[in-house]
């Protein structure tokens, strides 16, 4: 008799202690480049933890492309980082585009609570919007609403501020319009370029996430949301290959805001003529400006503001307003960087003209 109640108290406190953990909410992510991948990872680290009320139950990236100097065809970063973790290549989609009927009807049936987007690099219409139960949040490397668009941290480098951040908002249809649900603004230095800055802030923007997920599930996130004042937006488009070249005649602080925004993709480029005094012949040289700094004021005399110097380990341009861009580094086509005393040293006293 005794030994029959022991056995059923055991019975019973087994039960108990393996009684099933709350049901994990579904979130999705939506990222392509490397730079969203700092996201993924904080997604992946929290849902980990003990007390996490959510799970990463797929991922939405852009189709495989050619990159790398073979041009081979790879899955985006994000991608082959979800990969790397062991979530199911099944879980991983790559719709041409996120209205697709095919794509939405595997949505709906993963049932996301949540989406969340990283520079995903498509549009999202209303018919995936409707889907997750919490909505879709966004992360947005600018203080929303300025520099609304595809490249707000380019742009707002090429513009030289000195204040911009990262805005953690809902989605809706209109672009980077939607209700921030919180925000975090940093100083920018002078020389910082945008992969780096880029890179900061989505690290900045994962935290914010990771933060406010707690509200944006049991729903306090929609009331405290600030709706933005459209009337202080500023557009941020995409930047263009032919936006690349460098016109001396602009001010020398442009010039180097332009390379530093333009750092990683499409860069800087600048064309120059190298003449030998000796033979009379010319030589045109692309060369793509990787590296520079700005000069108080121009050195050259009149009627040398066409050619460039070097001096202290800077091929020194003239630039418009008296000022002058210091180069660091350059690149010719097929070549690879180097510093600009080892390009001044290779003209082998040939002169260097700007065009």
């Amino acid at each position: 008799m005794i030994l029959r109640r022991f056995i059923c108290y055991n019975a019973s406190s087994t039960i108990s202690s393996i009684a099933p953990s709350p049901k994990k909410k579904p979130l999705i992510f939506l990222g392509s480049p490397q730079a969203s991948v700092t996201v993924l990872e904080a997604l992946f680290d929290a849902s980990a933890a003990p007390n996490s009320s959510f799970k990463v139950a797929g991922i939405v990236t852009q189709p495989p492309s050619r990159r790398d100097r073979g041009r081979r065809v790879l899955p985006s970063p994000v991608a082959q980082y979800a990969l790397d973790k062991g979530l199911p290549s099944d879980l991983i989609f790559s719709p041409e585009k996120a209205g697709d009927e095919a794509f939405l009807s595997t949505l709906r049936d993963l049932q996301p609570e949540l989406c969340v987007t990283a520079a995903y690099g498509n549009i999202l219409p209303t018919k995936f919007l409707k889907i997750p139960v919490h909505g879709t949040v966004n992360i947005h490397p600018s203080l929303l609403p300025l520099y609304r668009g595809a490249a707000p941290v380019q742009r707002a480098l090429q513009d030289g501020v000195t204040e911009t951040g990262v805005s953690l908002a809902f989605t809706v249809r209109k672009l980077d319009a939607g209700p921030v649900i919180a925000s975090e603004s940093i100083q920018v230095d002078d020389i910082i370029k945008a992969p780096d800055l880029l890179s900061f802030l989505f690290s900045e923007g994962s935290k914010l996430l990771i933060r406010e997920l707690p509200s944006i599930f049991d729903g306090s996130a929609t009331s405290k949301a600030v709706p933005q004042d459209d009337s202080k937006a500023t557009l941020a488009p995409k930047l263009a290959q032919d936006e690349a070249w460098l016109s001396f005649d602009q001010e020398a602080f442009v010039l180097h805001n332009k390379v530093r925004a333009f750092a990683g993709w499409p860069g800087t480029r600048a064309k120059v003529v190298v003449l030998d005094d000796k033979s009379g012949q010319e030589n045109e040289l692309e060369l793509k400006i990787i590296t520079t700094r700005v000069c108080q004021a121009s050195e050259n005399r009149d009627g040398e503001q066409d050619y460039v110097n070097f001096k202290k380990g800077s091929l020194v341009f003239p630039c418009g307003g008296g000022t002058a861009l210091e180069v660091l580094e350059v690149q010719l086509p097929g070549k690879k960087a180097i510093n600009a005393a080892a390009f001044w040293n290779g003209l082998r006293g040939q002169k260097l003209k700007k065009l």
